[in-house]
């Protein structure tokens, strides 16, 4: 994509990543792991720090609730949004991950803070 010559400083110093796709789009599939890699891979962030949002237009088709990921997508969290049916439910999800990743902020930063002192 002509914005890769960007990533590095999308990338640098982030916390998190939340990658969002249509999941009717068989394309996205294949590329929803190119950003697993270029983002969350070779940074390294942990499995932990990326969200996957499934996101269902308004009156799409098809059964993709069930959606089955292949390795290694399936290791990550994976949140369906449907802003017309529960938008509560995605904030609760973002709320939770917005959550683990401040846990994961602090404790590195008091780990950095321990290793200065010792």
């Amino acid at each position: 994509s002509r914005f890769e010559t960007c990533w590095p400083a999308l990338m640098k110093d982030s916390h998190g990543v939340i990658i969002i796709f249509n999941p009717e789009l068989p394309s996205h599939l294949k590329e929803i792991e190119m950003w697993y890699s270029c983002f969350v891979q070779q940074q390294p962030l942990l499995d932990s720090q990326c969200l996957l949002v499934a996101h269902h237009k308004p009156g799409s088709a098809g059964d993709t609730e069930n959606l089955s990921l292949a390795y290694p997508l399936n290791k990550l969290k994976l949140i369906h949004s449907n802003l017309e049916e529960d938008p509560e439910d995605v904030r609760m999800e973002f709320m939770k991950y917005f959550r683990s990743l401040i846990i994961l902020i602090n404790e590195s930063r008091e780990r950095e803070e321990m290793s200065i002192i010792s």
